[in-house]
């Protein structure tokens, strides 16, 4: 019904948006932001470098460490972080340390594991050696599965380290296999300050956010009424920014931007706006190849205007919900497939500038380790650091932030062509969809599983909420 009700709005919306939005690099121009010498903004090289750098800021920090993630797993990886923070606490007793993860995440198993406490327990078992670390639980929606808490940045005294990683043995390269992402560390204390100001002011005192690291946690059913006030709350806040800043030669802009929910949503119309404003290349990172339908199109328009447009995915082998062949199937596997049909689909609707090198698909392989990239480059003056997926789930239901860096001097675009060639290293371009395996030679089961789908048409609600 209600959905009847706002049809007339969003289709007038529709037709009068192109009369009353201003040009896309208009717009951008008007977001507010933080000036930095190009110099503060640094790519790091992979996950060890990642690692690293985080012990190294937590040892460092003498003031506040904020760390926001989908999640700190109890593994060897996540308790060395643990570690590392107690023992800062232990240093610095007036250091003020808050962990803020998904409550959802946090008080499940993996994935086709069996039941138990999730991370909290851990969380609960540092909490009883005493200390000052705070770990707070940030449910986004009633349920896991219709959005988390997938804001990424964490601030050091004035440094901000920005990466779409979660903290496990995998993001962090423990045990020999890693999974691959973008990290990146920019010094500025104002920038610091709005992303730190940002959770405390939000996340800190509200009913729906509560501490996993104490014991008698309260149901999720018991806090509905406050996570619904919640949302409704975080769908109108806004990073605090300068207005109208203004770059020297030697400078970069740098703008956080949120986005939760599909409407007035900041970071999905930048995404559009840079797509939009593109004049010669475009570079699109995802892991999960399922584009929302505005970014689809806009893509579109981009390759008619003549733009040339790299877009990045993970192989298949490279998912990680990806199950290899000989270990015992179950149904989240089918997802890493589901995405190569949508690859698949897509190469085939613009075999013509695949043909013509003005669409260049990559897929990224290296041995056994996994694929977690996301981002934009557009044109060598702008670039969009983000833990934003671009697929449907994050563009309606995860609650989402990103770094907008522009550039207009383009003194950071030598840091982004060597991140874009590291890339390459280990990525091939497709010549075509035939390049792809064909479904005929997927396993008996994935097989199956597809024919089901698509019979009842349930292949496009998954694709929308996984």
């Amino acid at each position: 019904m209600n959905t009847l009700i706002d049809a007339p709005r969003r289709i007038a919306r529709r037709l009068v948006s192109p009369l009353r939005r201003p040009r896309a690099a208009a717009w951008l121009e008007t977001l507010p932001g933080f000036v930095l010498p190009a110099a503060a903004v640094t790519a790091l090289c992979g996950p060890d470098a990642f690692r690293q750098a985080l012990l190294e800021q937590i040892a460092l920090a003498t003031r506040r460490i904020v760390i926001v993630a989908l999640y700190l797993q109890d593994d060897d990886g996540g308790r060395e972080v643990m570690d590392a923070l107690y023992a800062a606490q232990a240093r610095n007793p007036q250091l003020s340390i808050d962990v803020y993860v998904d409550w959802h995440r946090a008080r499940r198993g993996l994935i086709g594991r069996q039941q138990c406490d999730g991370n909290a327990a851990m969380y609960r078992e540092y909490a009883r050696r005493g200390g000052g670390v705070r770990i707070w639980g940030v449910p986004v929606r009633t349920r896991e599965l219709f959005g988390v808490l997938h804001l990424k940045g964490s601030v050091f005294d004035d440094t901000v380290l920005y990466s779409g990683a979660s903290l496990n043995d995998v993001y962090l390269a423990k045990h020999g296999r890693y999974r691959l992402d973008r990290y990146h560390r920019l010094r500025d204390p104002a920038l610091a300050d709005a992303m730190a100001d940002f959770v405390r002011e939000h996340f800190r005192g509200n009913g729906a956010v509560q501490r996993l690291d104490a014991a008698g946690l309260p149901s999720t059913r018991a806090l509905l009424p406050a996570i619904h006030a919640f949302r409704q709350h975080l769908q109108k806040a806004r990073y605090a920014a300068p207005a109208a800043p203004v770059a020297g030669a030697d400078e970069v802009v740098v703008t956080p931007l949120l986005g939760l929910g599909r409407n007035d949503n900041q970071l999905n119309e930048t995404v559009l706006a840079l797509l939009g404003e593109a004049r010669e290349r475009v570079i699109l990172l995802t892991p999960y190849f399922n584009l929302p339908r505005p970014v689809r199109a806009a893509v579109g328009v981009a390759l008619r205007r003549g733009c040339r447009i790299d877009i990045m995915v993970g192989d298949k082998t490279a998912n990680d919900f990806y199950i290899p062949p000989g270990q015992p199937f179950t149904t989240i596997g089918l997802l890493p497939y589901l995405y190569e049909n949508n690859l698949r689909r897509f190469a085939r609707a613009h075999a013509g500038q695949l043909a013509s090198g003005q669409l260049n698909l990559w897929l990224w392989r290296d041995g056994d380790n996994s694929y977690h990239l996301k981002g934009l480059f557009v044109d060598g003056d702008a670039a969009l650091l983000t833990g934003h997926n671009l697929n449907p789930r994050a563009w309606a239901l995860d609650l989402e932030n990103g770094l907008l860096l522009r550039d207009r001097a383009q003194r950071l675009r030598a840091m982004h062509e060597a991140e874009w060639a590291e890339l390459r290293r280990h990525a091939t371009r497709l010549a075509d969809y035939h390049a792809l395996e064909s479904p005929r030679h997927y396993p008996p089961e994935v097989r199956r599983l597809l024919r089901r789908l698509s019979r009842v048409r349930l292949d496009r609600l998954v694709n929308r909420l996984l």
